[in-house]
């Protein structure tokens, strides 16, 4: 396992004391593999459908992987573009399943006021700032989503959105007012807060090292002790290995990369005159959002690689400046890295294998809202017996082909970056 870089996330909280597995043969009615968003949103859901015999194992600390290291931004959506959405699951299967993820942007606002939870939420929207000049993109993005989701963004004309964004790489731009963005390893706390006081078992630094199916329950097996459990659902995203093949074959892990910059005071005006999260359409696009305390938090990039601190303070450095060229000179206090799971047709693959184990992985670079939404899903099935929507059913778990599908991933990636380059350059031209 990697030591993971200390992140801005991770030096801004102060972490309970969650005791590890330790008992010889302990007994629930569902087991959940993995204590990031996925696994404690199931759980929250659980307890809030009455179901409270319910253990978590985590294989580190709670929000370890991708839930405690990402962007922060709350909003609809998977990482699979809308438009091949509904191609291949056609009008109505597509609206249901992104109607899932803007209902759990409202899920998540409603349980951070009703378990209290501190966790920086900003409610100021997401903008999406067009990055090529290409004002009919668009308008046929906004037509799209208005029509076939019965969302409107709201298009910003270029000088309102010089007048946020202070910078000359941007041009028109749209607004998602019901996104926001907030301090996501705070929220992880609250939740896994919000857990135990309602007696579910939370267990970190308890990894998994086998299941095995017994008559009519699982036995869910850790270094120091074993869960026998009616219902297991792995929920382990990008760093599960050698546990359930089933998962780990089926999602490739792909890294992204963070900075967090130094306080910026009233300098942090001079670039971004709003407090909404940012990104742009580039297929690599960067992200970022302003901090309460006025650092910049940028994150974008990804590769199949994970890179050193100081790698990534120095590239992610770069792309700010591109963009925000009056930030030079500002440190970069925090640089770190995250695995993320992605599957091959980038949507969440939430399901029930033949043997019995739920899932809940592959939410990719897309996973606050998705993961939420997976949560309910499952929670729904098991206290409810509520099928699994329809429309979920072909994005299953396909196999990636190991370290072939790492080589394409990277392969697709560069490639894309490269046709972004030339339009890019193209527009410039003009």
């Amino acid at each position: 396992m990697h030591a993971p870089a200390r992140s801005y996330y991770e030096a801004t909280v102060v972490r309970p004391s969650l005791p590890s597995l330790d008992t010889q043969t302990g007994e629930a009615e569902v087991c959940i593999v993995g204590g990031g968003f996925a696994g404690l949103s199931t759980a929250l859901g659980l307890v809030e459908r009455s179901q409270r015999d319910v253990v978590v194992l985590e294989g580190e600390r709670v929000g370890f992987g991708a839930s405690g290291r990402n962007g922060g931004f709350v909003f609809g959506g998977f990482s699979l573009d809308n438009i091949e959405l509904l191609r291949r699951v056609g009008a109505h299967g597509a609206r249901a399943l992104y109607a899932l993820t803007t209902g759990a942007v409202e899920t998540i606002r409603s349980r951070i006021a009703r378990y209290e939870i501190d966790c920086d939420a900003v409610y100021a929207g997401i903008i999406l700032a067009d990055w090529f000049n290409n004002t009919a993109a668009l308008d046929a993005q906004r037509a799209l989503m208005r029509a076939s989701f019965g969302i409107d963004w709201q298009p910003i004309a270029k000088p309102d959105l010089r007048r946020r964004l202070l910078s000359d790489r941007y041009h028109d731009g749209l607004f998602e007012p019901h996104g926001f963005h907030f301090h996501p390893l705070k929220y992880v706390l609250g939740m896994t807060r919000a857990l135990t006081g309602a007696g579910v078992r939370v267990y970190e630094h308890s990894p998994v090292v086998s299941i095995e199916r017994v008559h009519n329950r699982f036995l869910i097996r850790t270094p120091n002790g074993t869960v026998s459990a009616r219902q297991v659902i792995m929920a382990t995203g990008a760093y599960s290995r050698g546990v359930y093949r089933r998962v780990e074959r089926a999602v490739l892990p792909i890294a992204t990369y963070v900075i967090a910059t130094e306080p910026l005071g009233r300098r942090l005006q001079e670039a971004i005159a709003c407090r909404s999260a940012v990104y742009d359409t580039r297929f690599a696009f960067d992200y970022y959002r302003p901090l309460p305390d006025t650092r910049l938090l940028w994150g974008g990039r990804i590769s199949i690689f994970e890179r050193k601190p100081e790698q990534i303070s120095r590239l992610l450095a770069r792309d700010m400046l591109r963009v925000y060229p009056q930030l030079r000179g500002t440190r970069i206090d925090y640089a770190w890295s995250g695995l993320m799971s992605y599957a091959r047709h980038k949507m969440p693959q939430i399901g029930r294998s033949t043997d019995g184990i739920w899932h809940a992985v592959g939410f990719g670079g897309h996973g606050v809202a998705p993961t939420t939404a997976a949560g309910e899903l499952l929670a729904a099935a098991i206290a409810e017996d509520i099928p699994l929507p329809q429309a979920l059913q072909q994005f299953g778990l396909h196999p990636t082909y190991g370290r072939l599908g790492l080589a394409a991933a990277e392969l697709t990636y560069l490639m894309r970056i490269g046709r972004d380059t030339l339009f890019e350059r193209l527009v410039r031209r003009r």
